[in-house]
């Protein structure tokens, strides 16, 4: 039986608070403060600097994602620049974060329908087909989902797709697509009702997916099919490609074998095991695109590929729980930095297996790593990491991410598979995936 609280009860609350003189001094400094700047540890932070042992070479400023929730394209997006920067001698370049985007929506529409199709015979209020209800196309994404669109559909320079607004400003153009998206289940679960027959539903499900073409076009514009691309580099040498398409620009110009990629998490729930490989189900994008796929290691294995790789001069895709313990305006992610506990007079005891257990944290946003400070027996000490909210936070859109607090709160690193030893690509290529519901922490979408 579920007991109420007693007005006895606050009273005694009141008293005990009312002769706490650490609790008042608190309220004094919360009530017109942010909780931020009142509970941080200004000594400490002088300790921090934005200097790193090791940086890749051919950073680029910083790009801005706005409002939408695109970081995880960002990332990819910034990776790929690092390479065609390298390759002609370039300072400045952006990839059209407009063109994946568009291609994203309508893949996850198709997704989305066809997850509904198949679970036809449950019922509209199971778990599962709410879950598939609450958001089908939100801008999140996970490296596969990535993949899978850069495979299918090349990549263009953002002069050939440039930003809108709802690119920029993605809410209201998900609320509407979304609005038809569940108008479009409803639609198909009832022809499935009624025995419609198989070529029908797809024959439907088109019609469908021309309307969600046409809101796209209408919020987004036309990606194109063909482009010249012309560029000046740092040395003042013009650069002009002609007759390319989004495909052969990638594969021409970029040229990196996204199937060399190897993504790990660092997962320490209960129920799940290191050296084991994840998927999840009904989370993706691009129907016959690679599934999800994770291999579950521990927090060293993880931060010694992504050393390796910051070594080979390599950036690394990343995706953590960026509001934790997370200064914006400074740019700096450190445990540390907040003493939340002094502030209150209280612990807060959750480890990481804990915090993803019980709903406290979970992967929300992708970055990259260009960089890494490693002392003098070669551990690291602090991350250099590149942001896609534009230049204004940390040095100028880079921010600082500490050793510690990679172990508490970065989830997932992409790497080449020559970074990680060949029993666990072993693993990673052909162990037999567990499969996690779509609601598992792990399912979590980068945003």
């Amino acid at each position: 039986m579920q007991k109420p609280i007693s007005l006895d009860t606050i009273q005694k609350f009141n008293e005990k608070i009312n002769k706490d003189s650490h609790a008042k001094s608190a309220r004094n400094a919360a009530f017109r403060n942010n909780l931020l700047e009142v509970s941080m540890d200004w000594d400490y932070f002088r300790t921090i600097d934005h200097t790193f042992s090791d940086v890749i070479k051919g950073e680029m400023p910083s790009t801005n994602q706005k409002s939408s929730g695109r970081c995880w394209g960002f990332a990819g997006l910034n990776l790929f620049r690092i390479h065609l920067g390298r390759k002609y001698d370039l300072k400045d370049f952006q990839f059209s974060q407009s063109y994946f985007m568009f291609w994203d929506k309508l893949e996850k529409s198709n997704y989305f329908l066809e997850s509904i199709i198949s679970t036809y015979d449950k019922d509209w209020n199971s778990r599962l087909v709410m879950h598939l209800l609450s958001n089908p196309i939100q801008d999140g994404g996970q490296w596969d989902m990535w993949v899978n669109l850069v495979n299918k559909y090349g990549v263009v320079p953002q002069s050939e797709m440039p930003e809108s607004y709802s690119s920029s400003n993605s809410r209201l153009m998900n609320k509407l697509i979304t609005r038809k998206l569940r108008e479009n289940a409803m639609i198909l679960r009832k022809n499935l009702s009624k025995g419609a027959l198989d070529n029908d539903i797809q024959l439907l499900k088109n019609e469908m997916l021309q309307e969600i073409y046409k809101m796209l076009t209408i919020h987004l514009g036309t990606p194109p099919d063909s482009f010249d691309w012309q560029v000046r580099n740092k040395k003042k040498k013009f650069l002009r490609f002609e007759g390319m398409t989004p495909k052969s620009f990638y594969d021409e110009h970029v040229k990196l074998n996204l199937e060399d990629f190897v993504c790990l998490i660092n997962c320490p729930m209960s129920d799940k095991e290191y050296n084991k490989v994840y998927t999840v189900d009904y989370l993706g994008n691009v129907v016959e695109g690679n599934a999800i796929r994770y291999l579950n290691v521990d927090s060293k294995t993880m931060k010694d590929a992504t050393i390796k790789s910051l070594k080979n001069d390599e950036p690394v895709w990343f995706g953590c729980d960026v509001g934790k313990h997370f200064h914006r305006d400074l740019g700096v992610m450190d445990i540390d930095l907040f003493d939340y506990d002094s502030f209150y007079g209280l612990d807060f005891g959750m480890n990481k297996a804990d915090r993803l257990e019980y709903g406290d944290s979970q992967m929300t946003h992708a970055m990259l790593f260009t960089g890494v400070d490693l002392d003098k027996n070669n551990n690291p000490v602090k991350w250099r990491v590149e942001n896609s909210w534009g230049i204004k936070g940390g040095d100028k859109g880079y921010h600082i991410m500490t050793d510690k607090w990679f172990d508490e709160y970065n989830y997932e690193v992409v790497v080449h598979k020559d970074c990680i030893s060949d029993k666990f690509l072993e693993l990673y290529l052909n162990e037999e995936a567990v499969h996690l519901n779509p609601w598992d922490p792990m399912g979590a979408l980068a945003v």
